[in-house]
């Protein structure tokens, strides 16, 4: 990979780390970039995902008190958020890249959706679980949700807010929490998987990790100076518009 490519995809993860740190669905910013700076969509998604992984994990140090307090909890969720995690990642490295490619402006459409209504839609599903639904219904919605966040995973947050709430997790801080982690977990399975099937680019990887991790800083320092409103709506248009884009390439 040539030194401006490089420099260039240090400059997408800052932009993404920032985003991520402001707003939220960063993905629809990289993956594009990294499609736009050569890669394959396969290769794209699969690298986002590792150069990304930074700004996910970098949340969980803050909430070690919450982590010790949920204990024993956590594993049951880990164990079946991975196994959908695992299940989204071997479908994107076994399956034709071309049926990916037909995915993509469904799956960005998807994950602008759920940026947009997330908020909404996690209402909703608090709304519908009753008091006595069960935690096997609980899990099962979590695997199906996690082998989308294997796959393409953009906009899976909103989910897993859901799902811990769901779980009896008022607490924003705990929910949080939950949802940080679980994405972290999931994220390093998912680039386990696309590791040994080798469809990571690993310097694009690395250069975006870099960029991420310092653009995750910067936008938490300077978050509050964001007008985040207006960043949201410019997300959505994005996606829309990108979703679309899409859409006429693949017709």
């Amino acid at each position: 990979m040539y030194i401006t490519q490089t420099l260039l995809l240090v400059v997408i993860g800052i932009g993404g780390g920032a985003w991520n740190a402001v707003a939220g669905g960063a993905s629809l910013l990289t993956f594009p970039a990294l499609m736009a700076a050569g890669l394959p969509p396969v290769v794209a998604n699969a690298t986002n995902f590792e150069g990304l992984l930074p700004s996910n994990a970098a949340a969980l140090p803050a909430y070690r008190e919450e982590l010790r307090g949920l204990g024993r909890e956590l594993r049951p969720l880990i164990i079946v958020s991975g196994a959908g995690a695992i299940v989204g990642s071997v479908l994107l490295v076994v399956s034709d890249p071309h049926t990916f490619v037909a995915l993509i402006p469904a799956l960005i459409f998807t994950a602008t959706l759920l940026f947009a209504f997330g908020d909404r839609v996690r209402a909703l599903l608090l709304v519908s679980a009753s008091a006595t639904t069960s935690r096997s219904i609980v899990y099962a919605g979590l695997f199906v949700a996690s082998i989308y966040g294997g796959y393409f995973g953009a906009g899976l947050g909103f989910i897993l807010l859901a799902v811990a709430q769901i779980l009896g997790h008022a607490d924003v801080h705990v929910a949080n929490c939950i949802k940080n982690l679980l994405a972290t977990t999931f994220t390093i399975i998912s680039i386990a998987v696309f590791g040994l099937g080798g469809v990571i680019d690993w310097t694009a990887a690395v250069a975006m990790m870099v960029g991420a991790t310092v653009g995750g800083y910067l936008g938490g320092r300077y978050a509050r100076r964001v007008n985040q409103k207006l960043l949201r709506a410019a997300v959505i248009v994005f996606g829309m518009v990108l979703s679309a884009a899409y859409l006429l390439r693949v017709i």
